[in-house]
């Protein structure tokens, strides 16, 4: 299995974490969806990763793959007044990975981070790995931990 900068990341912070790969599906209408179907894991613990802006900042963005973000929430979340969402060509700029496979790790830049608070509660959380058909698993309050995430009610 290549590496990518999202597993690079993890292993130099001294993560355990675990890599799950299936068939990726261009064509799926909600990715995060398909790839929850996939792998046999209920979609509220498999997180989609957004690119946002809240006010003028750059945020990441983490929910569960069967919600949506809401995006007032958002720009409350973050102190702003408003909040929307990078387009896909716009995301894959920012962040250097292809939208199907951004990972809140080893983007080129690193920018705040929002994570749905109700996914905290299960033992582990699944989120893209880097690539598209990569995801990785890791334990909420160990990614809390690494990447600072702000846990607020998004959805």
């Amino acid at each position: 299995m290549a590496e990518t900068p999202a597993t690079l990341a993890l292993k130099k912070a001294g993560a355990a974490f675990k890599l799950h790969e299936y068939e990726y599906d261009p064509n799926a209408a909600k990715v995060g969806m398909q790839a929850a179907e996939a792998l046999g894991i209920e979609p509220a613990r498999l997180l989609k990763t957004l690119m946002c802006r809240a006010g003028d900042t750059v945020v990441c963005v983490l929910a569960p793959s069967d919600k949506e973000v809401n995006l007032k929430k958002l720009a409350a979340a973050a102190g702003e007044k408003r909040a929307g969402m990078f387009g896909a060509e716009e995301a894959e700029r920012i962040t250097g990975y292809k939208v199907g496979g951004i990972s809140p790790f080893g983007q080129k830049k690193r920018v705040p981070v929002y994570i749905e608070k109700s996914t905290l509660g299960f033992e582990t959380i699944v989120f893209n790995g880097g690539r598209r058909g990569l995801q990785i698993e890791l334990p909420p309050a160990e990614f809390v931990r690494l990447t600072g995430a702000t846990a607020a009610e998004i959805c």
